[in-house]
């Protein structure tokens, strides 16, 4: 899929989540393309998984088992990347996670865990890479992976990941504003309905999978590479005016 066309060619990158799903997608697409990856997963057997399947392809890469809620781990784990590989070029911000309950049953620390993870991890991450990518002095791309679940009015039982989702839109506007200075660009990407473990559940249901349907006008699912394939243009040089702009990968399910 990559061959000449947004060349990342020496450029390091970063994927958070990238265990399974979209994170994995991304992580194989941007190795295909040239960069050298880091796979970060909490879940240290996928990380290690996705490291592996990459490595088979003779591709540079790490694994990265890290939480990226917490501070020390994410800064032991730049910091891994660089003492490693003496830069970090890419970051894409896709690790999340989506526990479901109602408003009024949910677990304060379920909505807290969620915000952790979705938001703050995607804080944490732009932080300790930016400052990286300031002090290189080469600059670099930072794709954070939102959801259309940000900025569309109805996910049932989903008021905890809608609020993480939707509050890396303005967080990405505004780093991608304070960052310029650094040519470091800030972009958001929104995958809509997308084939993976998060909706497997979903899928199963016929019904789910109806409205659907009827809901997207390419009625279809997307799939992870074409999520991935989005995420790699941005990192390319071929996207270097664009920045604080928000690119939907949903088959025009939501009317933005």
């Amino acid at each position: 899929m990559s061959n000449n066309f947004a060349s990342l060619k020496g450029e390091i990158a970063i994927v958070t989540g990238a265990g399974r799903g979209i994170g994995r997608a991304i992580a194989l697409e941007l190795a295909r393309a040239g960069a050298w990856v880091a796979a970060n997963d909490i879940d240290a057997t996928s990380a290690q998984e996705t490291t592996t399947l990459l490595r088979d392809q003779q591709f540079k890469a790490l694994s990265l088992p890290s939480d990226v809620s917490h501070e020390a781990e994410v800064q032991r784990m730049v910091a891994h990347v660089v003492k490693v590989w003496g830069d970090v070029t890419i970051l894409v911000n896709n690790a999340g996670i989506e526990p479901k309950a109602s408003v009024l049953e949910m677990e304060t620390e379920v909505f807290r865990r969620t915000l952790a993870v979705n938001l703050t991890g995607t804080f944490l991450m732009t932080r300790e890479v930016g400052r990286v990518m300031r002090n290189g002095g080469r600059g670099g791309s930072i794709i954070n992976i939102a959801s259309i679940a940000g900025v569309q009015s109805w996910l049932p039982h989903g008021s905890n990941y809608t609020a993480s989702k939707g509050g890396m839109f303005g967080f990405a506007k505004e780093a991608a504003r304070e960052l310029a200075a650094y040519r470091i660009r800030v972009n958001t990407v929104c995958p809509g309905v997308i084939v993976t473990p998060m909706t497997e559940e979903s899928r199963q249901d016929p019904a789910i999978m109806a409205r659907w349907e009827q809901e997207i006008p390419l009625q279809r699912l997307g799939q992870p590479e074409e999520v991935a394939a989005v995420v790699r243009f941005l990192a390319s040089k071929e996207a270097s005016y664009i920045t604080a702009q928000t690119i939907f990968v949903d088959g025009g399910k939501q009317p933005h």
